[in-house]
């Protein structure tokens, strides 16, 4: 798998296309003015630069390194103790990674799905957390249909009544769905007197049998509350451009409200709400909720690093300039290597998420030197999150209240691109951004 696109398969060769489309963007770069292709891209993104983009990730990844560390050696007696092993290697690390979080948390996913029922999930967790934070409803439209059997509509309500739009939900798989999941724009958020939205999510959960509730894993759950997040930036939206509306933000700053809104899927109130037996009401046990409290964390080491990894070689190839674009096919692996190892953040049991010749995002999926913006959008998150649970919180709630949903709605996810998204940032928590959040975020800390 690690050597798809090398040569090995001369079909599937990717190395002199990949030196091709590098060469043409640096030159590209070069006649607009600027260093690299990484600088022409940054200019129009919030991070102030490649430095600082580097900068990040490096520290992030050095701080993943140390956890993967200390997790080989655990992972590694796991490997010793199989009579069938024959020790760790990249390719065990999954393996054993998944036996050490089964007897770590000791919750097992099929046991979690009677507990997390599609339309307890949105109506009672997804829909109370946006009613607790901006007060705002949704309400059944059985009556509009959406743009398949599956797809569910809802109208959106904001506290005083007002319509603010109509939600659509398709969750599941069928053929001809492409995969994933996603936010999408039936009709837009617009500027000043225009008609109101219609936003959709979209996913491919697993279809339930005829008459049977759909249940959930606990990534699909996570799932839900990133998509509605997305969703929320655009139904706030209140611009007098429909061009900076919602989403249309930069790339590096358009995952900000919908990996926000992930956090409440864990809050307690909420988590008590939406996870009950679909057949009981029983509610979720007092010690699987905080197993799924600390799994936010498990594995971080491996997970981290390999995107890092991957995000550090899209870096590598956007900072040449054309002179310095290699010209020998072969030597494409090579200068990965040595740039992962420049770094100092290559490890031989943690490949990269994505390596070069397979790299989708960087070289055909519009993420070229952009694959850190996940990282750069997670660092934001992390401080809201902190913003949160700090100055935002009311009698120990969270920030699960109206008074830190307006100013989130108000000084950010209303402005979308009316001014620069930093600033609607600023204008919450009071400050810039600190790499050390997302250490705290994802258990890297020496303090988490």
């Amino acid at each position: 798998s690690l050597n798809r696109g090398t040569g090995e398969d001369p079909g599937t060769d990717t190395r002199s296309r990949i030196l091709e489309i590098v060469g043409l963007r640096a030159e590209r770069a070069r006649l607009l003015g600027f260093p690299d292709h990484a600088s022409l891209v940054m200019e129009a993104e919030t991070i102030p630069g490649p430095d600082t983009a580097r900068d990040l990730l490096v520290s992030v990844g050095t701080s993943a390194l140390a956890r993967v560390g200390e997790d080989a050696l655990v992972l590694g007696d796991l490997a010793r103790q199989d009579p069938e092993g024959e020790g760790l290697t990249a390719a065990d690390w999954p393996y054993y990674e998944d036996r050490l979080r089964h007897r770590e948390l000791g919750v097992d996913a099929d046991a979690l799905r009677p507990y997390l029922s599609l339309d307890r999930v949105l109506e009672d967790g997804v829909f109370l957390a946006a009613n607790r934070l901006y007060g705002i409803t949704l309400h059944p439209r059985p009556d509009l249909r959406g743009w398949s059997a599956d797809a569910r509509v809802w109208e959106v309500h904001d506290e005083d009544g007002s319509a603010l739009g109509l939600f659509v939900g398709d969750w599941f798989s069928r053929p001809g769905k492409k995969g994933g999941a996603w936010m999408h724009e039936v009709v837009a958020p617009g500027g000043e007197g225009t008609g109101l939205p219609v936003i959709g999510n979209n996913a491919n959960f697993q279809r339930p049998a005829e008459g049977e509730p759909a249940l959930l894993t606990w990534d699909e759950v996570e799932t839900c509350f990133h998509e509605f997040g997305h969703a929320l930036h655009g139904f706030f939206s209140h611009t007098r451009y429909r061009c900076d509306a919602g989403t249309n933000v930069p790339r590096d700053f358009v995952e900000l409200p919908s990996q926000l809104n992930e956090m409440w899927a864990f809050h307690p109130e909420v988590l008590a709400h939406f996870a009950r037996r679909h057949d009981t009401g029983e509610p979720l046990p007092a010690e699987w909720a905080e197993a799924i409290s600390r799994s936010k964390t498990f594995g971080q080491g491996f997970a981290t690093l390999e995107f890092v990894e991957a995000a550090l070689i899209d870096q590598a190839w956007h900072r040449l300039a054309p002179s310095e674009v290699p010209t020998d096919p072969a030597g494409v692996p090579d200068f990965e290597d040595a740039a992962l190892e420049g770094y100092g953040v290559v490890s031989p049991l943690v490949p990269p998420r994505y390596r070069t010749t397979y790299f989708a995002h960087t070289f055909a999926g519009g993420y070229d030197a952009g694959y850190y913006s996940y990282m750069w959008a997670e660092t934001l998150v992390a401080e809201l999150e902190q913003w949160f649970r700090g100055p935002a919180a009311q009698d120990g709630d969270g920030g699960l209240n109206r008074a830190a949903g307006e100013a989130l709605r108000r000084e950010l996810l209303a402005r979308g691109d009316s001014r620069d998204p930093l600033e609607s940032f600023r204008a919450v928590v009071g400050h810039d951004a600190d790499p050390e959040s997302v250490l705290v975020r994802r258990g890297l800390s020496a303090d988490a």
